[in-house]
Protein backbone atom coordinates (compact mmCIF):
# COMPACT_ATOMS: atom_id res chain seq x y z
CA UNK A 1 0.00 0.00 0.00
CA UNK A 2 2.82 2.30 0.91
CA UNK A 3 4.37 1.56 -2.71
CA UNK A 4 1.24 2.85 -4.43
CA UNK A 5 1.00 5.63 -2.41
CA UNK A 6 4.23 6.81 -3.06
CA UNK A 7 3.80 5.83 -6.91
CA UNK A 8 0.60 8.32 -6.89
CA UNK A 9 2.55 11.03 -5.06
CA UNK A 10 5.60 10.67 -7.88
CA UNK A 11 2.58 10.98 -10.29
CA UNK A 12 0.74 13.29 -8.48
CA UNK A 13 4.18 16.05 -8.81
CA UNK A 14 4.93 15.01 -12.34
CA UNK A 15 1.25 15.83 -13.63
CA UNK A 16 1.05 19.55 -11.69
CA UNK A 17 4.38 20.20 -13.29
CA UNK A 18 3.85 19.36 -16.74
CA UNK A 19 0.27 21.22 -16.56
CA UNK A 20 1.45 23.83 -14.37
CA UNK A 21 4.97 24.69 -17.09
CA UNK A 22 4.14 22.59 -20.02
CA UNK A 23 0.78 22.40 -20.78
CA UNK A 24 -0.89 25.33 -19.07
CA UNK A 25 0.71 28.09 -21.55
CA UNK A 26 -1.10 26.10 -24.47
CA UNK A 27 -3.60 27.92 -25.66
CA UNK A 28 -4.54 26.66 -29.47
CA UNK A 29 -6.53 29.82 -31.11
CA UNK A 30 -7.51 31.08 -27.71
CA UNK A 31 -10.02 28.42 -26.94
CA UNK A 32 -8.14 25.01 -26.65
CA UNK A 33 -5.97 24.13 -23.86
CA UNK A 34 -5.39 20.54 -22.55
CA UNK A 35 -5.71 19.58 -18.94
CA UNK A 36 -4.00 16.72 -18.87
CA UNK A 37 -4.13 15.77 -15.12
CA UNK A 38 -7.64 14.61 -15.31
CA UNK A 39 -5.60 11.81 -16.66
CA UNK A 40 -3.88 11.45 -12.92
CA UNK A 41 -8.01 10.09 -12.16
CA UNK A 42 -9.03 8.43 -15.14
CA UNK A 43 -6.48 6.24 -13.47
CA UNK A 44 -7.49 5.32 -10.39
CA UNK A 45 -8.39 1.55 -10.48
CA UNK A 46 -11.28 -0.59 -9.65
CA UNK A 47 -12.27 -0.99 -5.57
CA UNK A 48 -9.50 1.85 -4.88
CA UNK A 49 -11.38 3.61 -1.60
CA UNK A 50 -13.78 6.30 -2.96
CA UNK A 51 -12.40 8.42 -0.04
CA UNK A 52 -8.74 8.08 -0.96
CA UNK A 53 -10.19 9.28 -4.64
CA UNK A 54 -11.72 12.14 -3.39
CA UNK A 55 -9.01 13.22 -1.16
CA UNK A 56 -6.26 12.71 -4.17
CA UNK A 57 -8.58 14.42 -6.50
CA UNK A 58 -9.15 17.49 -4.01
CA UNK A 59 -5.37 17.74 -3.67
CA UNK A 60 -4.43 17.30 -7.04
CA UNK A 61 -7.08 20.10 -8.04
CA UNK A 62 -5.66 22.42 -5.24
CA UNK A 63 -2.48 22.37 -6.36
CA UNK A 64 -3.44 22.98 -9.82
CA UNK A 65 -5.44 26.02 -8.22
CA UNK A 66 -2.50 27.19 -6.26
CA UNK A 67 -0.12 27.19 -9.41
CA UNK A 68 -2.39 28.50 -12.41
CA UNK A 69 -4.45 30.89 -10.36
CA UNK A 70 -7.71 29.41 -10.69
CA UNK A 71 -8.95 29.52 -7.74
CA UNK A 72 -11.15 26.53 -6.75
CA UNK A 73 -11.60 25.87 -10.60
CA UNK A 74 -10.08 22.75 -10.83
CA UNK A 75 -10.46 21.34 -7.05
CA UNK A 76 -14.07 21.63 -7.49
CA UNK A 77 -13.45 19.78 -11.00
CA UNK A 78 -11.33 17.02 -9.81
CA UNK A 79 -13.24 16.66 -7.03
CA UNK A 80 -16.39 16.03 -8.66
CA UNK A 81 -14.54 14.01 -11.18
CA UNK A 82 -13.39 11.63 -8.40
CA UNK A 83 -17.18 11.15 -7.02
CA UNK A 84 -18.29 9.85 -10.31
CA UNK A 85 -15.27 7.73 -11.49
CA UNK A 86 -15.42 4.66 -9.54
CA UNK A 87 -19.18 4.54 -10.43
CA UNK A 88 -18.38 5.09 -13.92
CA UNK A 89 -15.95 2.26 -14.15
CA UNK A 90 -17.83 -0.24 -13.15
CA UNK A 91 -20.08 0.10 -16.53
CA UNK A 92 -16.83 -1.00 -18.30
CA UNK A 93 -15.64 -3.79 -16.37
CA UNK A 94 -16.71 -7.27 -16.23
CA UNK A 95 -18.41 -8.19 -12.29
CA UNK A 96 -15.59 -11.21 -12.98
CA UNK A 97 -12.66 -8.82 -13.55
CA UNK A 98 -9.74 -8.09 -10.83
CA UNK A 99 -10.55 -6.31 -7.63
CA UNK A 100 -7.67 -4.05 -8.48
CA UNK A 101 -7.99 -3.54 -12.27
CA UNK A 102 -6.78 -0.22 -13.59
CA UNK A 103 -9.05 0.98 -16.46
CA UNK A 104 -6.26 1.37 -19.69
CA UNK A 105 -6.36 1.16 -23.26
CA UNK A 106 -4.61 -2.21 -22.95
CA UNK A 107 -6.89 -3.50 -20.21
CA UNK A 108 -10.23 -2.25 -21.88
CA UNK A 109 -9.50 -2.39 -25.48
CA UNK A 110 -9.77 0.65 -27.72
CA UNK A 111 -13.56 1.63 -28.42
CA UNK A 112 -14.22 0.77 -24.56
CA UNK A 113 -11.65 3.04 -23.18
CA UNK A 114 -12.62 5.94 -25.43
CA UNK A 115 -16.36 5.27 -24.10
CA UNK A 116 -14.71 5.36 -20.53
CA UNK A 117 -12.52 8.59 -20.82
CA UNK A 118 -14.56 10.52 -23.26
CA UNK A 119 -17.53 10.99 -21.17
CA UNK A 120 -15.50 11.90 -17.63
CA UNK A 121 -12.76 14.67 -19.75
CA UNK A 122 -16.27 16.17 -21.13
CA UNK A 123 -17.66 16.02 -17.86
CA UNK A 124 -14.64 17.91 -15.99
CA UNK A 125 -14.17 19.97 -18.91
CA UNK A 126 -17.39 21.32 -18.74
CA UNK A 127 -17.66 22.03 -14.69
CA UNK A 128 -14.45 23.70 -15.16
CA UNK A 129 -14.89 26.04 -17.91
CA UNK A 130 -18.97 26.01 -16.40
CA UNK A 131 -17.23 27.66 -13.42
CA UNK A 132 -14.62 30.22 -15.15
CA UNK A 133 -17.15 31.29 -17.38
CA UNK A 134 -19.72 31.24 -14.42
CA UNK A 135 -21.98 32.99 -16.90
CA UNK A 136 -23.39 32.17 -20.41
CA UNK A 137 -23.25 35.67 -21.83
CA UNK A 138 -20.48 34.23 -24.39
CA UNK A 139 -22.10 30.88 -24.85
CA UNK A 140 -20.22 30.26 -28.07
CA UNK A 141 -16.80 31.46 -26.82
CA UNK A 142 -17.95 28.62 -23.98
CA UNK A 143 -18.61 25.90 -25.83
CA UNK A 144 -15.38 26.51 -27.80
CA UNK A 145 -13.49 26.28 -25.22
CA UNK A 146 -15.16 22.92 -23.68
CA UNK A 147 -15.34 21.02 -26.93
CA UNK A 148 -11.83 22.19 -28.31
CA UNK A 149 -10.35 21.48 -24.94
CA UNK A 150 -11.90 18.05 -24.11
CA UNK A 151 -10.60 16.68 -27.73
CA UNK A 152 -7.45 18.30 -27.40
CA UNK A 153 -7.03 16.49 -23.70
CA UNK A 154 -8.35 13.26 -25.20
CA UNK A 155 -5.89 12.92 -27.46
CA UNK A 156 -3.29 13.48 -25.63
CA UNK A 157 -4.46 10.98 -22.84
CA UNK A 158 -5.47 8.56 -26.10
CA UNK A 159 -1.58 8.91 -27.32
CA UNK A 160 -0.67 8.80 -24.12
CA UNK A 161 -2.05 5.48 -23.40
CA UNK A 162 -0.68 4.17 -26.40
CA UNK A 163 2.85 4.81 -25.73
CA UNK A 164 2.36 3.02 -22.60
CA UNK A 165 0.96 0.10 -23.76
CA UNK A 166 3.81 -0.44 -26.21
Amino acid sequence: MRVDILKRAAWFLVYVFLQTIVFGRIHLYGVATPLLYVYFMLQFPRNYPKWANLLWGFFLGLAIDIFANTPGLAAASLTLLAAVQPYYLELFVPREAAENLQPSMAVLGVTRYIYYALPLVLLFVLIFYSLEFFNFIDWQHWLACVGSSTLLTLAIILTLEVVKSR
